[in-house]
């Protein structure tokens, strides 16, 4: 695979048309959806590559290309987030839209770093597995897109195997989310004899029949044909008749495309699709150059609106080393707010009011890097050895502005990290603070276990393999680690760290950011404590598990 050449495609129509031409999502569901091979299909359906790969974690297969960690290939899972940018014309269009796509990981251990990602983009595309239906990942990440306002499209996926029927999969959508399904295609088969779609119109009557063709392996684009309603009832029958009657039953019930009511989070657009085949991607990709919106203002830390004409500023929402072992880089990734971004411009960095030169700004796809030297609101732009920059930072130009900060997770595991060797105590150091600033995990210290050996906290232990893994790979360092004996934290705060450190099974640490946190022992201790010292400050961080 070779890196894609001018992936943006700058035009002369001024940046009000820059802006309505991008479309930023991510794909959120939970492990084994499918997420990483749905997005080798778009990529693959874009013209970003000439074969797709997919991820099985077995000996011989290929990975996908954003997955680019070896730990990612060996266990088949995507650990961190790859940001994706490429162009796709729909349809009788004389527009390039730019997509703008960030895949998550779906494993639950990094919700934490699929919560930042969502922070940078204006819809999701929620991937459902069709035997298993909403599975808890995705229930917690449908809540943080609810929770942010980001529209949702619904894509049912794996419908080339056996699953559920289809109707039950949009009642189950709606009676768990609240979310009211609104199908534009429905499948014609059942769940495992998956043979086309049929295009819903906007009184549920069948307006059309998208036959798919198989191809080995599903390595390329599937063949479609076109077919009429007349012709597919003779072509195929009771299966045909079937999903044309479901689509006039779910507008009986009102289930039908609304933009407003899509727009506003009520419903959500469904698409039946087999990634692993590449049936069904090329309507999603269509659907979200025609429904999800392109970027909009945002709000900054005083609550003033930053419009997408007003100068410059971009928020930074991932930082990455490591993709690059030829270079050995670091790299920050942005999502572009307002105004228009120039390579080699300089801005200022929000947190520090110091400048910043973005000479290295670079588009990313999987491994593969391409300069840009010019990109618009919506984009997602990587700088390189951005050391000064972290997640939650913002830059700008001329008027300033400071967005709000991305909050950190509440962390469940916790874990003492040494250095194997004492000579490698400074490596071991550099190496520490590189994976703090990334967010891999949050990196906790006290005066009585000093430096040497700082307590890790992590949202899931998987995240524990990831550091010690990069440590050894990235800075030559071999580590050994111990678990500790807390399973939650609370904030707190000075006057009230004296008292809870003379707690039993409770310690009190700084976590780099500056933050003081209460580690204790279980929930039991926990309601113990806030009992017997009600004025204590103890306030609980996002997405705390015993919420």
């Amino acid at each position: 695979m070779t890196a894609p050449e001018d992936v943006v495609a700058p035009t002369p129509r001024g940046l009000p048309a820059e802006v309505a031409r991008r479309r930023t999502f991510a794909v959120i569901s939970h492990p084994d959806a499918g997420k990483s091979t749905l997005t080798e299909a778009l990529a693959l359906h874009a013209r970003m590559i000439s074969e797709a790969g997919a991820i099985h974690g077995k000996a011989g297969r290929k990975s996908t290309v954003s997955d680019w960690m070896e730990m990612e290939k060996a266990r088949g899972i995507s650990v961190s987030s790859t940001a994706l940018q490429f162009n796709y014309r729909a349809e009788g269009s004389e527009v390039d839209n730019v997509i703008n796509l960030v895949d998550t990981p779906g494993h639950s251990d990094f919700s934490e770093d699929t919560y930042r990602v969502l922070t940078a983009v204006d819809a999701a595309v929620m991937l459902i597995d069709a035997a298993k239906g909403l599975e808890p990942q995705t229930l917690k990440l449908f809540q943080v897109c609810r929770h942010r306002g980001i529209p949702v499209i619904t894509v049912i996926n794996k419908w080339d195997r056996p699953g559920r029927a289809p109707l039950e999969l949009l009642d189950e959508i709606e009676e768990r989310i609240g979310l009211t399904p609104t199908p534009l295609f429905l499948p014609v088969g059942i769940a495992g004899d998956f043979r086309g779609l049929l295009r819903r119109g906007a009184d549920g009557a069948a307006v059309e029949y998208i036959h798919f063709t198989r191809t080995a392996g599903g390595a390329t684009i599937a063949p479609e044909e076109s077919v009429t309603p007349e012709s597919a009832e003779v072509r195929e029958g009771e299966v045909w008749t079937t999903a044309a009657e479901e689509s006039e039953l779910l507008s009986a019930t009102g289930q039908d495309h609304d933009q407003e009511l899509f727009l506003a989070g009520q419903t959500s657009p469904v698409i039946y699709a087999s990634a692993m085949l590449n049936f069904g991607v090329r309507q999603l990709l269509e659907t979200l150059v025609a429904l999800a919106p392109a970027p909009g203002s945002r709000k900054a830390v005083d609550g003033t609106p930053r419009n997408t004409t007003d100068p410059f500023s971009a928020v930074v929402f991932k930082v990455q080393a490591g993709m690059d072992t030829a270079h050995r880089d670091r790299l920050a990734f942005m999502r572009i707010v307002s105004g228009e971004f120039e390579r080699g411009m300089v801005v200022t960095h929000a947190q520090t009011g110091r400048p910043f030169a973005t000479k290295y700004a670079l588009t990313v796809f999987g491994r593969e890097r391409a300069t840009v030297d010019t990109a618009y609101p919506g984009d997602v732009v990587g700088l390189v050895n951005a050391t000064a920059l972290a997640p939650g930072h913002t830059l700008f130009v001329d008027k300033k502005v400071e967005f709000p900060p991305i909050p950190s997770f509440a962390p469940e595991h916790f874990a003492l990290l040494r250095a194997r060797t004492a000579g490698k105590y400074k490596q071991f150091r550099k190496a520490i603070d590189q994976l703090d600033s990334e967010g891999v995990v949050q990196v906790l210290r006290n005066d009585v276990r000093g430096d040497a050996a700082p307590v890790l906290a992590a949202v899931g232990p998987m995240q524990f393999e990831v550091v010690t893994a990069r440590m050894l790979a990235e800075f030559n360092v071999e580590t050994t680690m111990e678990h500790l004996g807390y399973s939650l934290a609370r904030r707190t705060d000075a006057a009230s760290a004296e008292e809870l450190g003379r707690q039993r099974g409770v310690e009190v640490f700084t976590r780099s950011d500056g933050a003081l946190l209460a580690l204790f022992s279980d929930k039991w201790r926990l309601q113990y404590i806030e009992k017997e010292h009600p004025k204590l400050t103890l306030d609980p961080l996002v997405a705390a598990a015993d919420n």
